[in-house]
């Protein structure tokens, strides 16, 4: 797992091991476990969160399959409706048209 890490960031054990020793003449070898338990708690902290969203993004997939038949029919039974209404629209408008053009 470490190399993995390590060759993701592109960096070799030289280059590791002097980032650590500045590190530690930077904080201090009594400043250093403070620093690594803020860093785990940080990462579990993006973890859980990130974790939160996925399931939160699953959930949501997951309701829209359940509930997409559903909203397909309550959309066709809308768009009868509209269609229905606007053919009423039109013979009244015509109905009205036909009767001043008589006049």
């Amino acid at each position: 797992m470490i190399d993995v890490m390590l060759a993701f960031m592109g960096l070799g054990m030289g280059e590791v091991i002097l980032i650590l020793a500045i590190v530690l003449i930077m904080f201090g070898a009594k400043k250093l476990p403070e620093l690594a338990k803020g860093l785990g708690k940080g990462i579990k902290e993006f973890k859980r969160a990130s974790s939160d969203i996925q399931d939160e993004m699953d959930r949501s997939t997951h309701y829209e399959e359940e509930h997409r038949p559903q909203h397909q029919e309550t959309r066709k039974q809308v768009e009868k409706k509209d269609s229905s209404n606007k053919d009423d629209t039109v013979t009244v408008e015509s109905t009205t048209e036909s009767d001043t053009s008589k006049s």
